[in-house]
């Protein structure tokens, strides 16, 4: 069965959901409240996606009183099978600003080439005290933000594959793929700062897509904000190309 744009959409953003779980969510008229502590932007917010039938103004001020008994932020995440479909524009009439416009990517794998496995590439399917120690100290993560971390990954029930690159005994790289139906989701391929620019990546993400079609994957899928150049032209060398972008609406205070 051939899928719409805004069925294709909409299936991709459940997968992702299910890869990136929140702490909590929250369903609300056919909209989804993540909350994680505020831990990323991804994991606490509304996500419009479904069709609703009460009136939006009354949902929007239900969402930020929400939100703000949490002590959080009001975030909307909106892509484009957003529902409604001037939820943006009203949102903007409400001063919300626009934030972390982002790249949606999709490779489909079943016709790579196999990954050239290396001894230096090491993939668990749970998350060990080295590569979370590696994780955090990678993208700078708090130790209150590693605890609400690990219990965001502690959630995640689709296949998972945590994977490490050394280079002789250092950890240089890290990163998670997630696999779900005909789907392999990569979040946070990190590499150290001192080893970018060498290869360390791609290979892991090579890696991560072999054990991707090896556990029955055929369409990878990634998320990369627009303007991180660097990783953008990396995803490209590997085939992958933008299928849609979202971005959020934060609300002024």
């Amino acid at each position: 069965m051939h899928l719409s744009q805004a069925d294709s959409i909409r299936s991709l953003e459940e997968i992702s959901f299910n890869a990136w779980p929140a702490l909590n969510t929250i369903s609300y008229d056919g909209w989804l409240l993540r909350m994680a502590d505020g831990n990323t932007r991804r994991a606490n917010s509304v996500n419009p996606i479904y069709p609703s039938s009460l009136p939006l103004e009354e949902k929007v001020s239900h969402c930020e009183a929400f939100y703000a008994a949490q002590g959080l932020a009001t975030v909307f995440k909106i892509t484009p099978a957003v529902q409604p479909a001037d939820l943006d524009q009203m949102l903007e009439r409400l001063s919300y600003r626009r934030e972390a416009v982002t790249s949606v990517q999709l490779l489909d794998i079943a016709d790579l080439h196999p990954a050239v496995q290396s001894a230096s590439v090491s993939i668990w399917d749970t998350p060990n005290d080295e590569w979370l120690a590696s994780f955090c100290a990678f993208n700078g993560v708090s130790i209150e933000r590693r605890r609400i971390m690990e219990q965001m990954l502690a959630k995640i029930v689709p296949s998972t594959a945590y994977a490490r690159i050394k280079h002789g005994e250092e950890t240089v790289a890290v990163g998670l793929a997630v696999r779900e139906r005909e789907h392999i989701g990569l979040f946070d391929i990190v590499t150290a700062p001192q080893w970018r620019g060498q290869g360390f990546g791609t290979q892991l993400i090579r890696s991560l897509l072999q054990w991707g079609y090896e556990d029955g994957a055929q369409q990878a899928y990634l998320q990369v904000m627009t303007d991180n150049a660097a990783a953008i032209a990396l995803y490209a060398k590997l085939g992958f190309s933008e299928t849609y972008q979202y971005w959020y609406r934060v609300k002024n205070v």
